[in-house]
């Protein structure tokens, strides 16, 4: 009696093996660069917001308003104004884990007297 071994040796479904173990890289390197494309969007949403709150101060407006107009609605805006300075802090409204890695603080200085 001599046994086959050829149907072990067999390449059906070697492809779909190889597709389910690709599937958590691609996923892995997609979610990386989503990542880093929320984080770009978040600190251009922090400077616009930091350039508005420095300008409404300077005009005697309402900083924290013109930081909220500035900012886009997904995200949620903390100001503070100190002699001359603005600094604004971007928290991205998203999950909480890429939340923490997508924040943006900007700091715009200003003179209100004009001089620079």
């Amino acid at each position: 009696m001599t046994c086959r071994l050829s149907h072990w040796r067999d390449d059906r479904g070697q492809a779909t093996v190889e597709l389910v173990a690709l599937v958590p890289l691609v996923a892995g390197i997609a979610l990386l660069i989503g990542g880093m494309l929320a984080a770009q969007r978040v600190r251009e949403a922090a400077d616009g917001a930091a350039v508005a709150a420095a300008i409404a101060e300077l005009q005697g407006g309402d900083a924290k308003a013109a930081a909220d107009a500035a900012a886009p609605g997904w995200s949620r805006v903390r100001v503070e104004v100190r002699r001359g300075a603005v600094q604004v802090r971007v928290r991205w409204q998203g999950p909480r884990a890429l939340a923490d890695l997508v924040d943006a603080d900007r700091a715009v200085a200003f003179s209100p007297d004009g001089r620079p």
